[in-house]
């Protein structure tokens, strides 16, 4: 008896982390993932995320709400990493690993860098698993809505600027840039 019920709960165990592997590649499957390498003289940059589509959907205040912690991109949440402390106007970003979260707005987006990297962006409610606690640096970034085009799918880039760097997160008709430098 007691070998059966080790067999069954076995079978069950695997039957469950197979549903999950085969969820995982299914969500990605519309979502895939995407790296950003930046790398200027000793400073690298990375960013891990996922890359979802518009696909005729509403997206910002509909798909993804005004005023709501957004885990910036789909998936898992984004992941930024840095080899060198960063500066992001008067405010530093210490070199490591955070995660990436926003709060759009129509006008104006909170920048979130969070010392915490949760293993899948959102619960099983679809609150996003962000710690306020874990904060590790906010920041105000203007938003601009070109008139004359759209972005099919979740796109973050990381430029050279005149004064620095620039991150520039754009999808649908949004494009935010933040400004940074490794002075």
């Amino acid at each position: 008896m007691m070998k059966k019920t080790i067999l069954i709960s076995a079978i069950l165990f695997a039957v469950l982390v197979a549903g999950l592997i085969f969820l995982r590649v299914k969500a990605k499957s519309f979502s895939p993932e995407s790296n950003v390498d930046f790398i200027d003289g000793n400073l690298k940059v990375h960013v891990f995320y996922n890359r979802p589509y518009k696909k005729g959907r509403e997206i910002f205040g509909k798909l993804v709400p005004y005023g709501k912690p957004w885990r910036t991109g789909a998936n898992e949440p984004t992941v930024f990493e840095t080899n060198q402390d960063l500066s992001f106007g008067d405010k530093k970003l210490k070199a490591g690993k955070y995660s990436l979260w926003t709060v759009p707005e129509e006008q104006n987006w909170q920048i979130i860098f969070n010392s915490s990297v949760p293993w899948w962006g959102i619960n099983f409610n679809g609150e996003t698993l962000r710690d306020p606690a874990a904060d590790a640096l906010v920041l105000e970034a203007q938003v601009h809505h070109p008139q004359d085009k759209v972005f099919e799918q979740f796109t973050i880039s990381i430029e050279k600027s005149n004064d620095g760097m620039e991150l520039v997160l754009f999808w649908d008709n949004t494009v935010v840039a933040v400004p940074f430098n490794s002075k």
